[in-house]
Order: C-alpha cells, then sequence, then structure tokens
C-alpha cells in the first residue's frame, strides 16, 4: 500500500486520481494497510520546500481519506494534528 501512497503524492505535475485517491482510502479499513497509509502520509507532510508536491498532494489524499476512508483516519488525524499544523510555516521551492 505503501507504493500506491508513494504513486499518488509524486513529485509529477498534476494530482493523484481519484480512482487511486479512493483505492487508498478504502484500504484504511484494513488495519495494516491504514498503518501503511498513515505513516506514508506522515512522511510526505514532513517533506520540505524542494518536494512541495509531496506535502500538497498527501493533503489532498488526506483530506479525500478523511471523508471517504475508515473513521481511523479522523482518530489519527486527530491525534496527530501537530502535523498539519506544522504546515503553517511551510515555504515551498519551485525551481
Amino acid at each position: 500500500m505503501q507504493m500506491k501512497v508513494r504513486e499518488a503524492t509524486s513529485n509529477d505535475p498534476g494530482g493523484p486520481s481519484g480512482a487511486l485517491m479512493n483505492e487508498i482510502a478504502q484500504a484504511t479499513y484494513n488495519q495494516a494497510d491504514f498503518l501503511d497509509v498513515m505513516s506514508m502520509l506522515d512522511k510526505r507532510l514532513n517533506d520540505k520546500g524542494k518536494n512541495w508536491r509531496h506535502v500538497f498532494k498527501a493533503l489532498t489524499v488526506l483530506d479525500y481519506c478523511l471523508h471517504v476512508g475508515s473513521i481511523n483516519v479522523v482518530n489519527y488525524s486527530v491525534d496527530n494534528i501537530y502535523v498539519v499544523k506544522t504546515l503553517q510555516e511551510f515555504q515551498h521551492i519551485d525551481d
């Protein structure tokens, strides 16, 4: 599942497909896959300026999972809100 999240949050221009985000969101109903998804999203949300697309797309996937995925995504996000709050100081670098 981590490969799917990597694909959805790649540095390529363009956003993740709806089908891919749906597959990731549905995977959050399986506990092992949920942990993989959230772990990879956490890594992507902590990327730095030159990888701004990782951060932007991770937020997009997280938003989708909050709406369509398991309640565990909501609980995890509430418990780890500091990860998103640190993005208030995020600065992107576009080459």
